[in-house]
């Protein structure tokens, strides 16, 4: 999916934070064209190929987006094929940078070992994974870790919302959630149902979260998650539900990801460019970029930001591995 196409699918406070963004940084002058030793600048140019998370597609829609306002010779495409999906072409070869919300595996580390790639793994955002319901919902306000594992474990057969808790109305329970490629179904089902990969079948996957949205939407008895930035993005028709992992009801935000409060659905989120394409001018160019703008680009496309010591931590990486 080429950028082209990503304006559609951002939020639209979003898309007019991108703006902003870039009209704002044009005007500060903050070019990250590469100097040569005489001091003039040399305009990069080139393509820069991304995918992978669905999650994290609005944040690197975001940064290229910006990037390219800038730099004009450079062409950044955004896919989203899954975080599994995104590591598979990646580990071939066929992309520079791959998105992803959680880390690397050690099948997919075998992967891309037999396929002569090197990468680094750099933490852009967190991210408050949102278990979502139907915005007509008005029975179900928190509903526990050991509610969730009913719901969703591969042999529930957990179909009204009766069954979840007796208190709750003889509604039909319509689920939807991410396909097996996404980096949000591995770490919900090993963190909801105890095994990375364990969940039932029988709901409407799909790797593309607006899909799931629609889904939910589209049923008084609809439950379905994924990353925060899409509920906030749909916040009018979904409701969010609070999650009790033991210490009473906690609703996704900013805040509590970033304490650690939101457990044990807070997760940070992930890029991995290969070491060879670091090597060319408008990959780093633009890494660098993603990482010395991360506040900006967070709050452009509305995704909850890292906090001091990760910020510091992310910048440190960076510059030790191409000079800062």
């Amino acid at each position: 999916m080429k950028i082209s196409l990503v304006r559609r699918r951002l939020a639209p406070l979003a898309v007019a934070g991108v703006a902003a963004l870039v009209l704002a940084a044009c005007g500060d002058g903050n070019d990250p064209a590469t100097s040569d030793e005489t001091g003039s600048t040399e305009e990069l140019s080139g393509e820069v190929v991304i995918d992978g998370s669905s999650t994290v597609f609005p944040l690197t829609s975001a940064a290229a987006e910006l990037f390219m306002g800038e730099n004009s010779g450079v062409n950044v495409s955004v896919g989203q094929s899954g975080t599994g999906g995104g590591f598979e072409k990646f580990c071939d070869g066929q992309t520079d940078i791959s998105d992803a919300s959680r880390q690397i595996e050690d099948d997919e580390i075998a992967l891309c070992e037999a396929g002569g790639i090197t990468y680094d793994e750099f933490s852009i955002a967190n991210d408050a994974l949102t278990v979502v319901v139907n915005a007509e919902n008005d029975w179900a306000t928190c509903l526990t870790v050991e509610q969730l594992n009913a719901i969703w474990a591969p042999d529930s057969t957990v179909n009204n919302w009766n069954q979840v808790d007796p208190s709750f109305p003889d509604q039909e329970l319509v689920l939807a959630g991410p396909g097996t490629d996404s980096g949000t179904f591995d770490y919900f089902t090993g963190a909801v149902n105890g095994e990375e990969g364990a969940s039932r079948t029988d709901y409407q996957a799909s790797e593309d979260d607006n899909v799931i949205v629609q889904a939910v939407q589209g049923s008084p008895g609809g439950m379905g998650y994924f990353g925060f930035s899409y509920y906030e993005a749909n916040q009018d028709t979904l409701k969010a539900l609070e999650i009790d992992s033991g210490s009473g009801c906690v609703a996704p935000s900013a805040e509590t990801v970033q304490d650690g409060s939101y457990a044990p659905l807070g997760r940070q989120l992930f890029i991995y460019p290969s070491a060879a394409a670091l090597e060319r001018p408008e990959v780093e160019g633009f890494v660098r970029f993603y990482i010395e703008n991360i506040d900006e680009i967070v709050e452009a496309a509305a995704f909850i930001g890292l906090n001091d010591e990760q910020k510091t931590t992310l910048q440190e990486q960076f510059d030790s591995l191409v000079g800062g």
